[in-house]
């Protein structure tokens, strides 16, 4: 893995997390609550789906962004 791309679609409302390259996704797959899995053909997760991110935090017009790198 080179980089996790982290993308915000603010009119669909959805966070995508890629720890592999999007164009792989074969699977995707419901975990509940909002979240879904995107996997490759082999069934390894590559990404990670949030839906109705602002919704769920109450505040449509600004997302807070904390990053941490250990």
């Amino acid at each position: 893995m080179d980089k996790i791309k982290v993308y915000f679609d603010k009119e669909k409302d959805t966070l995508d997390i890629w720890f592999g390259e999007p164009e792989q996704e074969l699977i995707s797959e419901e975990a509940g609550d909002g979240l879904i899995l995107k996997k490759d053909a082999s069934g390894l997760i590559i990404g990670i789906e949030k839906l109705y991110v602002a919704k769920s935090l109450g505040n449509a017009k600004n997302i807070p962004v904390e990053l941490i790198v250990a």
